[in-house]
């Protein structure tokens, strides 16, 4: 097909080709290519975090980067978060504490959470609260969001 690129991959893990058009983002590859659909798309100008995935090891706002700019990259989305033995404590802490209700930025936060306690385990709130700051809920508030980062964070050291 004319004006379609070939992009090869690492999602979650695995090696992952797919075509795409140039114009397209990385969500939409993601998405409506690839058929990850646990990214949002929340708001499709990188205001509300919804769309939250790790490339090459920092966070990005996948609705704004072009899904051809992942060629030879490693993406990690919500998908790749749980392992094979069962949730993540990121994913688990978000569940005990309450921490989703209509579950669309849900991933993005997750995603984010995670990134922040891999590279920080000692994060502590107001260092949480400012790398979740491009992270919008309209549900349910920050605080049982933050409660849950902190107790991930405890569940992890131990």
């Amino acid at each position: 097909m004319p004006g379609l690129v070939h992009v090869s991959t690492t999602i979650n893990g695995n090696q992952v080709d797919f075509l795409c058009e140039p114009r397209q983002s990385l969500l939409e590859c993601l998405r409506d290519v690839v058929g990850m659909t646990g990214s949002k798309e929340g708001c499709n100008d990188g205001n509300c975090g919804a769309c939250t995935v790790v490339l090459d090891g920092r966070i990005v706002t996948s609705c704004l980067v072009l899904g051809v700019e992942a060629q030879g990259k490693e993406i990690t989305t919500i998908e790749g978060v749980a392992s094979p033995e069962g949730l993540h404590p990121v994913q688990q802490a978000f569940l005990e504490n309450a921490a989703l209700q209509c579950g669309i930025c849900t991933p993005g936060f997750i995603v984010a959470s995670k990134a922040l306690l891999d590279r920080e385990p000692d994060a502590d709130e107001a260092r949480i609260r400012h790398w979740l700051a491009g992270n919008l809920c309209r549900c349910t508030g920050y605080d049982k969001i933050i409660r849950a980062v902190l107790d991930a964070e405890e569940r992890m050291k131990a």
